[in-house]
């Protein structure tokens, strides 16, 4: 729908009722428009303009957008043999995906969406948004360990050396990983690379976007118009 369009016509297509129906509304004073009650059907509809029936907010948006505690064991595409889908937390009746991909033996924050262009925004190297990781090692890490990945590390079977990545020392097994890139298990091959192994991988946050704290492992909820407009 074009904007500017009349309110009868918004009413209609956002709460999916006749346009008849809308009028109704409107003569009943169910409907507010940046909490005016004097309004007729003519009146347009502009872009920011806030419309409301019976006290919620309408929207034109067509979109969904999640994020997921994701648990262990789950894929963050369909289901696998064995292994079932972050896809499946998720109760929708829209067609969603994941917008960025996380291991099955990691954990933590993970966007799902029914909107195609807004999850490129997300997994574009372009964006230069960074994602955190909250990773554990079987051995300790040096601080000069710490400084070598915060500069950019080889990866095994590659030529070039990944982007400067930020770093935030935990314990001597833990720490905060930051990076921009989303190479193949990248955060895993990265400590491969000093010669230490992950055992354990939480994302806590994509850009400004942080995994909400009440949220359990396998719990969602939908993401705010500010934290979708992170990414836009």
């Amino acid at each position: 729908m074009k904007y500017p369009c009349r309110l009868d016509k918004f009413l209609s297509k956002a709460a999916h009722i006749s346009r008849s129906e809308a009028k109704k509304y409107i003569r009943n004073k169910r409907v507010n428009v940046n909490n005016y009650k004097n309004i007729n059907a003519q009146l347009s509809i502009h872009t920011g303009d806030r419309v409301s029936l019976d006290g919620n907010e309408l929207s034109l948006t067509t979109h969904q957008y999640f994020m997921l505690n994701k648990p262990l064991g789950y894929v963050s595409t369909e289901a696998e043999a064995n292994h079932p889908s972050a896809l499946s937390l998720i109760d929708s009746p829209r067609k969603i995906h994941a917008a960025g991909r996380l291991d099955i033996d990691t954990s933590g924050l993970l966007l799902l969406t029914s909107d195609g262009q807004w999850s490129h925004k997300v997994t574009s190297p372009n964006s230069n948004k960074f994602k955190h990781y909250r990773v554990t090692l079987a051995e300790a890490i040096s601080d000069d360990e710490l400084r070598k990945l915060e500069q950019g590390i080889l990866l095994r079977g590659e030529d070039k050396p990944t982007t400067p990545a930020k770093t935030a020392r935990l314990c001597q097994t833990e720490f905060i990983l930051s990076i921009s890139e989303g190479r193949y298990h990248q955060v895993k091959r990265m400590c491969a690379a000093l010669g230490n192994k992950v055992i354990a991988l939480h994302r806590e946050k994509i850009g400004e976007v942080t995994l909400d704290q009440a949220l359990k492992p396998g719990e969602y909820r939908e993401l705010s118009e500010t934290e979708i407009r992170c990414f836009t």
